[in-house]
């Protein structure tokens, strides 16, 4: 068992999603955003942005931006490049496949964060989610 609260407030980073558990093929993912991100697409699967707490607004290129609020949600087709902003902090839990790439096509120097970055561990840098 996973308290989204819990998990939601130990992060301590914008913008870098944690792995706290794991679902056939698909990470559940807690993160906090705030500012700006990349704009970026995943070539090979759809992207959820389940909105915990918070507003976040998603730009698009080829249509109009999103704004979401808690309790709601969108789906970014695959492809699409798009660039989330939160002008305020936001909660999100993600689901997605494990060989998904966090900034997708792009790699973003300080930002990108690689699989094994995004467990969660514990202080003794023992791994807490249920890999």
């Amino acid at each position: 068992m996973f308290d989204l609260a819990t998990e939601l407030a130990a992060l301590t980073e914008t913008w870098s999603p944690r792995i706290v558990g794991r679902v056939n093929d698909q990470d559940v993912k807690v993160a906090r955003l705030h500012g700006h991100f990349a704009w970026h697409d995943r070539a090979n699967e759809d992207e959820l942005f389940p909105v915990v707490s918070g507003k976040l607004e998603i730009r698009f290129e080829d249509r109009p931006s999103v704004m979401l609020r808690a309790g709601q949600f969108a789906v970014v087709p695959r492809g699409v490049r798009h660039n989330p902003i939160a002008r305020e902090p936001v909660e999100i839990v993600l689901v997605e496949p494990v060989t998904t790439a966090h900034t997708g096509d792009v790699v973003v120097l300080g930002l990108t964060r690689s699989a094994d970055e995004q467990l969660a561990r514990d202080e003794g840098g023992m791994m807490t989610s249920a890999h």
